[in-house]
């Protein structure tokens, strides 16, 4: 079921990342949800839905903030992003699902976060339910520059002098610059992580196998991932995938001409 909420703030994040903060117009409390969740939104006009992580938090049922990546067709998007960006101004009225967890905060004993870009939108409310539950972690954020990171300013006020497990100040905000520093050796960087650890990964590309093969060879350490990159099938040819159910931890196959909705 989609509600009609309407938009009620929008600002710019990075060149490229909007934030869209989303109510209902009688300021009624939305669905309440879990750190990780995300939510179908249909764009306005066009007929497309589109998934996007909540980036606000659960203890504030107001509203719901989403960040978007615009991505224009000419650039490979679909023009789901390129719409919101275009036609969703304030006072825009938008059908939003209710918010689903398929990536929610594990309980471990140690915790590194690794988000790509606008990859960094489910690691927020990650962060703040790591924060709150008393463990160890630490935050690795990749990006161009630090312009195209969005959050990271906000993500070091919050964190970076309230290090319960180093010196003030330490910083448990790493960023990591392509632009001027290259392409990031992941096996150093996560390095003889202790035993316990989660690993959570959310970006672009293959980041998320290369992290997994990054900490491979490490015992006690678990990599879950999210990543909303379609496969590449531009040569026209259909492959069966498999899916992996976060509550049971049932694997399905789903075959060429088949959807995903009907396998589940």
């Amino acid at each position: 079921m989609m509600n009609k909420l309407t938009v009620v703030a929008r600002r710019s994040l990075t060149p490229r990342v909007d934030e869209f903060t989303l109510a209902l117009p009688d300021g009624a409390p939305l669905p309440g949800w879990t750190p990780g969740s995300h939510v179908d939104v249909s764009v306005p006009g066009s007929g497309l839905t589109r998934q996007y992580s909540l980036c606000s938090r659960p203890s504030d049922p107001s509203s719901y903030t989403v960040a978007v990546d615009r991505q224009d067709v000419a650039s490979g998007g679909r023009g789901g992003s390129a719409g919101l960006h275009r036609d969703a101004g304030v006072g825009t009225p938008v059908l939003v699902g209710a918010p689903r967890n398929h990536f929610p905060l594990t309980r471990a004993l140690n915790y590194v976060f690794v988000a790509g870009g606008v990859g960094v939108t489910p690691m927020v409310s990650l962060v703040a339910e790591a924060q709150r539950s008393g463990r160890p972690w630490r935050m690795l954020c990749l990006a161009r520059t630090e312009a195209d990171m969005p959050y990271l300013a906000q993500l070091r006020d919050e964190y970076d002098d309230c290090d319960d497990h180093g010196p003030a100040g330490s910083g448990r905000i790493r960023f990591h610059g392509s632009a001027q520093a290259g392409r990031l050796d992941l096996a150093a960087a996560l390095a003889d992580l202790p035993r316990g650890t989660a690993v959570y990964v959310c970006g672009p590309g293959h980041l998320a196998d290369d992290v997994a093969t990054a900490v491979a060879d490490q015992p006690a350490v678990d990599v879950f991932a999210e990543q909303f990159t379609a496969p590449d099938l531009s040569d026209g040819t259909a492959a069966s995938f498999d899916v992996t159910l976060a509550t049971s931890g049932e694997t399905v196959t789903v075959a060429p001409d088949a959807s995903l909705l009907d396998t589940l």
